[in-house]
């Protein structure tokens, strides 16, 4: 499970129009999993075509990608590559999680409650090479720059981020502190009024911007320090300490010097301890595996044309989507991408 710093982390909250001008290194599989959670019919099943091919992703990824491009923004899709074997451990307790709640889902559903079954179906939710394909493909006929991640995706966004090819680094994940991002822009695709499972009240989900070193600052601890807690409370790569919140948590490496420290503050306290491989852990937010970009290259990026006929045939053609609906969306994307085109290089990466 992602790392949990929301207790610890300064954020803003923001309107997307904040973001105009900005390229933005956009976590894809972390969006896509938003779209196949949420975008869903009421009984939990996800939207599909006549061919039975699930669409809930395409539907949320066409719309907001065009909403981001009208306030400005220059999105970059960032896919992930091939997983740590650090990750193993928490890829099998999420397919297990997954099995689990899609039996929960059918049960569910026989019983006729409809409101739980959409809870344990959005609990089911799995990310497939033709998930991931069939974005890729949309994108690229929208021409939206893709870069493919050796690793993590978003620590490929964050490296890009660190290096100010990109002004921020969007993931609803904060182990993008972890790897350094500097700027993350968070629910800048699940922005508006939003129900709460299996509760009758909505809360409003704004955009929020979230800046690491006034994080680090507010927190008076450095960047190597974020990633000790980051451990304690636990990541994708580690188990995590029971019973450490992420108050003691700050409060134990504030006292510390080393991992070491820590280590021994931990089994003092609490008789537990890291993983043998936790060094590795570490290695991997301080140096994770990424693929080198230049400027030139994300110039040439977010610079790509839109294919009006290829995105037609791909969204109605193949995936039933209406065709008055997609082409005047298309019509408007085609706007915008020529007016961005006519702005400087320079003015994409002010701050």
């Amino acid at each position: 499970m992602a790392v949990d710093l929301s207790k610890l982390i300064v954020k803003r909250k923001i309107e997307l129009a904040e973001l105009n001008n900005r390229v933005i290194a956009i976590d894809a599989y972390n969006m896509l999993y938003q779209f196949l959670t949420t975008i869903r019919q009421p009984d939990g099943n996800p939207l599909t075509d006549s061919k039975g091919n699930v669409t809930s992703h395409l539907s949320g990824l066409f719309y907001r990608t065009i909403d981001l491009i009208s306030n400005g923004i220059k999105p970059i899709y960032v896919f992930d590559g091939i997983p740590s074997v650090l990750k193993e451990r928490t890829i099998g307790i999420r397919i297990r999680k997954k099995e689990q709640a899609y039996e929960a889902w059918q049960k569910a559903k026989e019983a006729g409650e409809m409101e739980e079954a959409k809870s344990h179906a959005r609990a089911s939710t799995r990310m497939t090479k033709d998930i991931a394909k069939s974005a890729r493909e949309l994108l690229g006929d929208m021409g939206v720059y893709c870069i493919s991640a050796p690793g993590e995706g978003e620590a490929q966004a964050s490296y890009m981020c660190r290096k100010g090819l990109v002004y921020a680094a969007a993931s609803q994940d904060y182990d993008t502190l972890l790897f350094g991002s500097p700027r993350v822009a968070r629910n800048i695709s699940i922005s508006g009024r939003r129900k709460l499972p299996n509760k009758n009240f909505y809360i409003n989900v704004v955009p929020e911007l979230v800046d690491l070193n006034d994080t680090l600052n507010s927190l008076g601890i450095n960047q190597e320090k974020l990633i000790w807690i980051g451990l304690m409370l636990g990541t994708d790569f580690n188990e995590g300490i029971k019973g450490i919140g992420p108050k003691t948590a700050l409060k134990i490496v504030k006292d510390s010097n080393s991992i070491k420290d820590v280590e021994a503050r931990i089994k003092e306290k609490y008789e537990a301890g890291f993983e043998p491989d936790i060094d590795r852990v570490i290695e991997l937010f301080r140096n994770p595996e990424i693929v080198e970009i230049s400027g030139d290259e994300i110039n040439k990026g977010i610079n790509l044309r839109e294919d009006k006929e290829k995105i037609l045939k791909f969204m109605c053609d193949e995936h039933d989507f209406d065709v008055g609906r997609v082409a005047k969306q298309v019509d408007a994307l085609s706007k915008m991408k020529g007016s961005s085109r006519q702005q400087s290089m320079s003015s994409w990466f002010e701050r």
